[in-house]
């Protein structure tokens, strides 16, 4: 951190001029600028400083096409405990932006009017406009405007900070847009028209009011204006990278060209937000262990209002909807869904497949009131669903459809004052080895009557209990194995579950503290190798290899080193390892992905490539977040293609990635075992 210079140069006017700019005001103590006079870029060198704009203007361009504008009207980097208020900066590209820094307060200042390109099509276009923040954290942004730009305010790798009462409404792209940040407090903004659509335009192509991705997590947005939309508000999921733990009350998100909510992320938490009048009011696709609470999703897909991209049928929409994505562990409790043209709530499996790749699976549905819409739920490649005092008025075509294949829906008989619900409790492993014996246990579940409780488990492997603990159980083979827990106290549920990996018993080769010994081919990027204790799955740590910078083609992680294994492949059936990562590209991974090779000599290899990008498409879910088992068969199958020679030694091994892009790539094996 640089040090306070005590050093404060002279002001004057700096008004925008040759295509070079004016040269910026550096300030490096407190300053006062004189609101008489017009300023060019101002430049902050010094932290613990305090500088009041008393309403002085910072002009960049005063002419011409606003995605034109260039230069940043305030910027620092690397300084920290800075007050800016009472300033305003317009045609700029960027109005305030800073890097890497703590304890900011920017109160009161207007950055409207910097770049704004309302006719940009579909995709990215950078992070500019109002504010933009990289890597700042403890820090305060409070009745702010930033109105007619780009990007409202932009939050990038930065973490606990607070912005409130400020209006970043009117933007081309996004009001607010935050990429790995978390634990942010959003409260009593104005993120109102995120809009970028053309007269008698459908969709609004990638604008939206609030965007959330790539591991923004345990967010809190409280009593914001998200209406009038492309989205209201949208986490996005375009590179595996989920973002969760986010909660979400009091926001207004209706009128909404396409959906009011829209996420593609687990475990958020929706609670008493609105809505309403958009083409849907909640799309929640591969949104899995998602809680909905007291909402108003009503008045979606109507004729007269918004209604893009009708999935159900009938050209049906809803108020509520999981669709395209797994929905597993779901709670949907006292929302009100009226007057949709479609479903109140809908929730499907996967319709390609007619739900064997994945059903809408462990919900309650419970205490909501679906009035006025075409079917009051609609289900379809649904399993394990517990319904109970919901308020079903005159909904058109049915008030719970079943559109085939539900199975173990539970419908108990209790009305809409049913009292309060229970709350179930799961203890239990999250990692086992495979034969070895665990215990789940719901004993701490409670019911605020008293009332007794039944148990409903499922166990992943096909094993049903209906006792407070299903007692000693194990696992016949590794993987990703779903546990799930419903309680009931006869009235209304509860439900709590466990996502639970399995692992061999083989001994490990490479991934147990053998980073040393790792290396890896591709020229144009560099590895870092680590023993990962923390990020681990099998034994006492993981393999984590960093790669920065990534050269952006095929890279071979190899090991050993040495090429001296001397791996003896009789009797031997499969490679198996598992792996985990963090791919920042959008989108993620390209071409065959992982492709695994073993060597016995440079001229002499059996090479097994997927067929397919199995990054890209995991078996199930919770892949994108957790860790995704390979047993890769060394005679190939049709999901591997078998290329090479027969060899009957195996000196070392490579297991090769590729992304679309090149930022770093963070990778971790574990388990890996020729067995």
């Amino acid at each position: 951190m640089r040090s306070v210079l005590g050093v404060l140069l002279i002001i004057s006017p700096l008004m925008a001029g040759a295509d070079t700019g004016p040269s910026p005001l550096e300030i490096t103590a407190d300053t006062t600028l004189d609101p008489q006079k017009t300023y060019g870029p101002i430049l902050i060198k010094a932290s613990n400083v305090t500088i009041d704009g008393k309403g002085a203007w910072l002009i960049g361009a005063t002419q011409g096409d606003p995605k034109q504008y260039k230069g940043i009207g305030i910027s620092a980097a690397g300084v920290s405990n800075v007050t800016l208020k009472n300033v305003n900066v317009k045609g700029w590209e960027t109005g305030l932006k800073v890097v890497e820094g703590t304890g900011w307060h920017v109160e009161n200042c207007n950055f409207s009017d910097n770049f704004h390109d309302p006719k940009f099509g579909w995709g990215e276009n950078g992070r500019r406009g109002g504010i933009v923040l990289e890597r700042v954290h403890k820090s305060k942004v409070v009745k702010n405007r930033a109105n007619r730009v780009w990007d409202g305010c932009v939050l990038v790798d930065s973490n606990d900070n607070q912005l409130e009462d400020n209006d970043f409404s009117h933007a081309s792209n996004t009001c607010l847009k935050i990429w790995h940040s978390s634990r942010n407090i959003f409260r009593k903004n104005n993120f109102s028209y995120g809009l970028r659509i053309d007269p008698g335009e459908v969709h609004a192509r990638d604008s939206t009011s609030v965007l959330i991705e790539s591991g923004s997590n345990d967010n809190r947005f409280i009593d914001n204006d998200c209406t009038h939309g492309g989205d209201g508000i949208f986490i996005r999921v375009l590179n595996q990278w989920v973002s969760t733990g986010n909660y979400f009350e009091s926001n207004d998100c209706s009128y909404a060209n396409n959906n009011a909510f829209e996420a593609w992320s687990p475990r958020n938490k929706y609670v008493r937000n609105k809505a309403n009048h958009s083409s849907y009011g909640f799309w929640l696709g591969a949104s899995d262990q998602t809680v909905l609470l007291e909402n108003e999703a009503s008045y979606n897909g109507l004729a007269s209002g918004f209604h893009n991209s009708p999935h159900l049928p009938e050209n049906g929409h809803a108020g509520i909807v999981f669709m395209f994505g797994p929905s597993s562990h779901t709670v949907v409790r006292g929302n009100k869904c009226v007057g949709n043209n479609g479903a109140g709530v809908a929730l499907i499996g996967d319709q390609q497949s007619k739900g064997k790749k994945f059903k809408a699976w462990h919900w309650i549905i419970e205490q909501n009131t679906f009035t006025e819409n075409k079917w009051g739920i609609f289900a379809q490649h649904a399993d394990w669903i517990d319904v109970a005092a919901n308020v079903f008025e005159k909904n058109s075509k049915a008030e719970l459809f079943d559109a085939g294949d539900v199975t173990n829906l539970t419908q108990r008989n209790a009305s809409a004052k049913a009292g309060e619900h229970p709350t179930a409790r799961l203890h239990g492993p999250d990692v086992a080895k495979v034969g070895q014996e665990v215990q789940f246990e719901a004993r701490r579940s409670s019911d605020p009557s008293g009332r007794k409780l039944e148990y409903r488990w499922m166990l992943g492997d096909g094993t049903e209990s209906s006792d407070a603990s299903p007692g000693a159980h194990s696992y016949k083979a590794p993987g990703f194995y779903r546990v799930g827990l419903t309680v009931s106290n006869g009235h209304l549920s509860d439900l709590a579950w466990q996502d639970l990996y399995v692992v061999g018993n083989s001994p490990e080769i490479g991934t147990e503290g053998n980073a040393a010994d790792w290396t890896w081919v591709d020229p144009q990027s560099k590895v870092q190798f680590s023993d990962d204790a923390e990020t681990k799955i099998a034994g006492k740590s993981s393999l984590f290899a960093h790669v920065s910078p990534y050269g952006g083609f095929r890279l071979n992680l190899a090991y050993p080193a040495s090429k001296r294994a001397g791996w003896r492949l009789k009797d031997k059936t499969r490679l198996v390892f598992w792996f985990k990562g963090i791919n920042e590209n959008v989108p993620a991974w390209q071409d065959a992905n992982p492709i695994v090779t073993l060597y016995e000599s440079e001229e002499k290899s059996l090479k097994l490539t997927p067929q397919g990008d199995f990054l890209s498409t995991p078996p199930y879910n919770e892949a994108r977040e957790g860790w995704y088992y390979f047993a890769v068969p060394l005679a190939g199958d049709k999901q591997w293609k078998r290329e090479g020679a027969d060899i009957e030694t195996a000196n070392w091994l490579s297991i090769g990635f590729d992304s679309w892009g090149a930022p770093p790539l963070r990778i971790w094996l574990d388990g890996l075992a020729l067995e």
